[in-house]
C-alpha cells in the first residue's frame, strides 16, 4: 500500500523559508490546461493512497485556494490576532474582486464569523480578500504567509499568489498538496471544521446556497471546496467520515460542475466498496492504478526539477 511522502497528517514535515517569490514559478499555460485531470484518495488517519491518477500533476487551485485563506484565518482566531465577532472593514480593493462574490461595498463592516461563512459557502473572493488584508495587510504579505504555511504543512508544490484564486498563472498545487491541505484542517482546527458543512449564508438579507453539491448527495460528506476558472477546470476536496473511516478526495480538472460532480461520488463509492469487501488495506495496493512510495516521491521529486528555475 503506497503512503504519501508527508502523511499521516500529524507527521507532516516543515521545510523551506526560503521566499515563494524565487521558487516554483512561471508555469506554462500546457502543463496546466484544463484538460488534465488529476484523482487521488487518501485514507486521512493512516496516510495510505487507496487510489491516485496524476496526483502529483501541477494544477491551478482555483477556489481550492480559499482552504488555505480559511486555515490562516482558524490560525488568527486560535491565536487571539481575530475574533469571530470582529467587524473587517471592507477596503476598496476587496468590495472590487470579481464574481463570485456578496457585493461587498467599500466601508462595510464584516463580522469575522460572515467572512469565514461566505467563503466556505458562497466562495466569496471579496470575502477572502478582506480576510487577507485582516490578517496580512496587504494581499502580497499574506500570499506570503499562505506559500510560507504550505511549506510548513508539507506542500512542497504549492505557491500561492493570492488569498482567493482568480486566475493567476504564478499559483498552482498539485492534489496531494490539497489533500495534505484538507487533512491539516481538520486536524489543526477540529473546533471550527464545522464551519465546511454549512450549506447556505445570509448577508444583508440575501440567502446564497452552496457550490458543494456532493455534501447533499452523498453520506458522510462533511467538507471541503469546489474550485473553478476556465484554466483549471472543475476541481474538488471532499471529506467523508463514514463506516469508521475518514477519507479525503481530490478531483482536478473537471469538464463541468455535474461531472466532477459525478466523477466524485463514484470514486468514493468504488473505495468504499473495496474496503467494504474485507479486502485490507494492502490487498488495495494490488489496483492497476496504486504506486510505491518511492513512485510517489520520485513523481513529486520530478515536478520539483520541472518548476525550478534554471541558469
Amino acid at each position: 500500500m503506497a503512503l504519501v511522502a508527508g502523511f499521516p497528517a500529524d507527521s507532516l514535515a516543515a521545510s523551506s523559508s526560503t521566499s515563494h517569490h524565487h521558487k516554483l514559478h512561471h508555469i506554462s499555460h500546457h502543463s496546466l490546461g484544463a484538460n488534465h485531470y488529476s484523482a487521488l484518495v487518501v485514507d486521512a488517519s493512516t496516510g495510505h493512497v487507496l487510489y491516485e491518477k496524476d496526483a502529483a500533476a501541477v494544477r491551478y487551485p482555483a477556489s481550492l485556494t480559499k482552504m488555505m485563506t480559511l486555515y490562516l484565518t482558524f490560525d488568527a482566531i486560535k491565536r487571539g490576532k481575530l475574533d469571530m465577532d470582529d467587524e473587517l472593514v471592507v477596503s476598496a480593493k476587496a468590495a472590487s474582486q470579481p464574481q463570485t462574490n456578496i457585493a461587498l461595498e467599500k466601508g462595510d463592516r464584516l463580522p469575522v464569523k460572515t467572512a469565514i461563512e461566505s467563503v466556505v459557502v458562497r466562495s466569496a473572493n471579496d470575502s477572502a480578500m478582506v480576510l487577507a488584508e485582516a490578517i496580512g495587510h496587504t494581499e502580497w504579505d499574506f500570499a506570503l504567509m499562505m506559500s510560507q504555511k504550505a511549506r510548513e504543512l508539507g506542500m512542497k508544490n504549492t505557491v500561492f499568489h493570492n488569498p482567493n484564486g482568480l486566475p493567476d498563472n504564478r499559483q498552482h498545487t498539485t492534489a496531494f498538496d490539497m489533500a495534505r491541505l484538507a487533512i491539516a484542517l481538520r486536524r489543526d482546527f477540529p473546533e471550527y471544521y464545522p464551519f465546511f458543512k454549512l450549506q447556505s449564508v445570509t448577508y444583508k438579507g440575501v440567502t446564497y446556497p452552496g457550490h458543494n453539491h456532493v455534501m447533499e448527495r452523498y453520506p458522510g460528506a462533511d467538507g471541503v471546496k469546489t474550485g473553478y476558472i476556465r484554466a483549471s477546470g472543475f476541481n474538488l476536496v471532499t471529506s467523508v467520515q463514514r463506516d469508521g473511516y475518514t477519507l479525503v478526495a481530490v478531483i482536478m480538472g473537471g469538464n463541468s460542475a455535474q461531472s466532477r460532480d459525478n466523477q466524485m461520488i463514484n470514486l468514493l463509492d468504488r473505495t468504499f466498496a473495496q474496503l467494504e469487501s474485507k479486502k485490507n488495506l494492502a490487498s488495495i495496493g494490488q489496483d492497476d492504478n496504486e504506486v510505491s512510495t518511492e513512485a510517489l516521491e520520485t513523481m513529486e521529486n520530478q515536478q520539483v526539477a520541472k518548476l525550478e528555475p534554471r541558469g
